[in-house]
């Protein structure tokens, strides 16, 4: 059983280089492996391990890292490796939306936990915005979210300017959005705060953290959510979905889809 880390942590890199040297070489020692972005705003990525063991111990190193306490961390497992190997790489950005005046450090919206996501959501002055890309809305959902359509994050302030919201939504609506593990939509609250919008909400840990707190009975989640290594989607129980991933255009598909 190989056991699952999403982490991510907006903080102010001074030196990514160094940083990236620093992770590469422990996480090897420990063999450790995954993604690691590392930019000039912080720390993003998914890794794994077959040892729990191993795992924390790289969790712990990260965390003592100067000004990467507190990671935000998902768990998960699953029967083989979602990894091939480690890699660390250096980004402009952890998670690119294309605008570096938007700093969470600097400006966010207001972090919603999980226990607390069915009742916001279900208010009827909220407006539910799911951030992710459309292939990912395409396997599930939070009901009555809205889809951006986008083919990637960095369309996002596109679309929001093409939404002409009205003054009134923009002082008196809650806007609620959502992502895999809570990193785009953080980015994302920071960039409609920055735009005049005053109740701005997101999903903290996002889906990831809403499928292990919340029990399916209870959930207003709809479907699969994609995950971004060779697991390609997971179930509410957080076991691995019944997605496979098309070698051709690189989307999600289903055993039905392979048989057409």
């Amino acid at each position: 059983m190989h056991r699952i880390a999403a982490l991510y942590k907006f903080s102010k890199i001074l030196n990514p280089s160094k940083l990236q040297n620093k992770i590469s070489k422990k996480l090897k020692e420990i063999s450790i492996s995954g993604t690691i972005l590392v930019g000039k705003e912080g720390i993003n990525g998914t890794i794994s391990s077959s040892s729990q063991k191993n795992l924390l111990s790289a969790i712990n190193f990260i965390e003592n890292i100067k000004g990467l306490a507190d990671l935000d961390i998902k768990l998960s497992s699953s029967d083989k490796n979602p990894f091939i190997r480690l890699k660390v790489k250096i980004k402009e950005e952890i998670v690119t939306i294309g605008d570096e005046t938007i700093d969470p450090t600097e400006i966010v919206g207001e972090y919603v936990e999980a226990k607390d996501w069915n009742n916001l959501i279900d208010h009827k002055d909220t407006i539910i915005i799911d951030v992710r890309n459309n292939y990912e809305y395409s396997i599930g959902t939070f009901k009555n979210s809205l889809n951006p359509k986008i083919a990637k994050f960095r369309e996002f302030p596109e679309w929001i300017n093409k939404q002409k919201f009205t003054d009134d939504e923009k002082k008196n609506k809650n806007i609620a959005m959502f992502c895999t593990g809570g990193i785009r939509c953080e980015k994302a609250s920071s960039l409609m705060k920055k735009k005049g919008f005053n109740k701005v909400f997101h999903l903290k840990g996002g889906i990831l953290r809403y499928f292990e707190s919340v029990s399916q009975d209870a959930s207003s989640w709809e479907g699969e959510c994609f995950v971004f290594d060779d697991r390609v989607s997971v179930k509410h129980d957080l076991t691995e979905g019944s997605y496979d991933m098309c070698h051709g255009c690189r989307m999600p598909i289903t055993n039905e889809d392979k048989a057409t």
